[in-house]
């Protein structure tokens, strides 16, 4: 697999807190990021405020360990009226290793907001 272009919108390091009793990092944990990274995404297209309505298709590919360099990609691939469709991908690379490894992926959708929360016009 190759990484997917450009910068990551975030990097963050897998902490001991952000894992089960097994070493393993919690996918909600790993979700969370991925909302993050999709707004941050979704922020610069609309200029403003967003909200999350909606996230599709995730899927867990290999697990994250503590330690770990997780890397949160996104893509732009829609954009509606008042919503966008936001590709997500995290990978994750040990500590004492160059090769980076997709963990998971999925699709978010945003909707851009006005002051009072209500939807408004992406470009508007």
């Amino acid at each position: 697999m190759t990484l997917p272009p450009g910068d990551p919108v975030i990097r963050i390091v897998a902490m001991p807190a952000d894992a089960n009793p097994n070493g393993d990092i919690f996918g909600g944990w790993l979700m969370s990021w991925m909302d993050i990274g999709a707004g941050t995404v979704a922020k610069r297209r609309c200029r403003g405020r967003s909200a999350t309505a909606a996230m599709d298709g995730m899927v867990f590919h290999a697990p994250v360990s503590v330690g770990d360099e997780v890397s949160v990609y996104g893509e732009l691939l829609a954009t509606g009226r008042t919503s966008m469709t936001i590709a997500i991908e995290a990978w994750r690379r040990h500590r004492d290793e160059d090769d980076a490894v997709k963990v998971t992926e999925a699709k978010f959708t945003f909707v851009a907001i006005d002051d009072d929360g209500r939807p408004r016009p992406v470009d508007g």
